[in-house]
């Protein structure tokens, strides 16, 4: 039988204490508690982040892990929301508010250079756009040419792309294009829903899963800047969720099965999705996101029992000393 040392060329060391800084793949024992240890990788793991100012659903998000911004949402009981937040990796600061209110928008963008659109403010489905510099917002005279909510942003503040949305109660097809000055009617989706993810870029874009009006989907489709194409869908069908990271290496997380709420957390490779063991500490829907497949955000939106400001950074891959043992 081939031993340890063949295959690594040294003997299991045996120390009194965990090593301060271990490799990968590293094994010792710690002969002061009689236990073999040895540092891996968990995969993708959520940890807990800074509160935000104002618990809400419904909110719009983007920008990054360590620099986000969230803007819009509902308050309880059915307020609409025009405050924006920014995080540092840490905590989340109040800055200027939307110049319209309004909750299940569309964003795209950075924390310095963001894009809120369309949106429901209560009475009305809305087409305003806003920019932000990073301080204030700024309505521009671009307009959405179908007014809705509940649909999906990804992009730039110059090249930004929209898609799906509510009405009608099966769901838009509709997709447009906005390159900093107005918005164009593009390729429509093959799938009409609402409350989907999105990942990617205006030319490269993914949509996944969402509701048309019955049971939550898990259909995701494909955008190469002109038209849509259906690819593998989810392992788990859900709405009301974001999306992180780009059309070939994108993250689903969260939502509603349909009553119930999930923290499911999902990677996408460019062709098909992989389940991770672990999910969101709080399973939650109607919250916002930010960031990459390996350092993504979630934040606010509704959990079983109330509006949350939770916040939840999710890391990929975690690595951590862990127990040896027979099983």
């Amino acid at each position: 039988m081939t031993t340890f040392k063949e295959i690594r060329g040294t003997t299991v060391e045996s120390v009194s204490s965990d090593p301060t800084n271990p490799e990968v793949g590293q094994i010792w024992y710690n002969n002061t508690i009689g236990v073999l240890k040895g540092y891996k990788s968990l995969g993708g793991v959520w940890a807990t982040g800074g509160n935000l100012a104002t618990a809400r659903q419904g909110i719009g998000g983007t920008g990054t892990q360590t620099a986000a911004l969230a803007f819009g949402g509902r308050t309880p009981p059915i307020s609409t929301s025009s405050a924006t937040e920014l995080y540092n990796g840490t905590t989340w600061t109040p800055t200027g508010s939307m110049n319209t209110a309004r909750w299940y928008l569309g964003s795209a963008g950075t924390q310095t250079a963001g894009l809120a659109f369309a949106g429901y403010d209560g009475g009305s489905f809305l087409t305003a756009t806003e920019s932000f510099n990073g301080s204030t917002w700024t309505t521009v005279p671009g307009t959405l040419n179908t007014g809705r909510g509940y649909m999906q942003g990804c992009g730039t503040q110059t090249a930004a792309l929209g898609f799906g949305g509510f009405p009608p109660g099966t769901g838009s097809t509709a997709t447009e294009k906005y390159n900093g000055t107005s918005w164009t009617t593009s390729g429509a989706m093959g799938t009409a829903r609402y409350s989907m993810g999105a990942a990617g870029t205006q030319t490269a874009a993914l949509g996944f899963g969402g509701v048309a009006g019955g049971p939550s989907l898990s259909n995701t489709e494909s955008f190469n800047g002109t038209s849509w194409t259906t690819v593998n869908s989810l392992n788990t069908a859900r709405k009301y969720f974001p999306g992180a990271g780009t059309q070939t290496a994108a993250l689903a997380f969260g939502g509603n099965l349909g009553p119930a709420y999930t923290g499911a957390t999902e990677l996408w490779n460019g062709t098909a999705w992989t389940s991770n063991p672990t999910g969101l500490a709080t399973a939650r829907a109607g919250f916002g996101g930010a960031g990459t497949q390996t350092t993504a955000l979630g934040f606010g939106g509704i959990d079983p029992t109330a509006y949350s400001s939770a916040t939840e950074e999710w890391n990929d891959p975690t690595f951590a000393v862990q127990k040896i043992t027979t099983s």
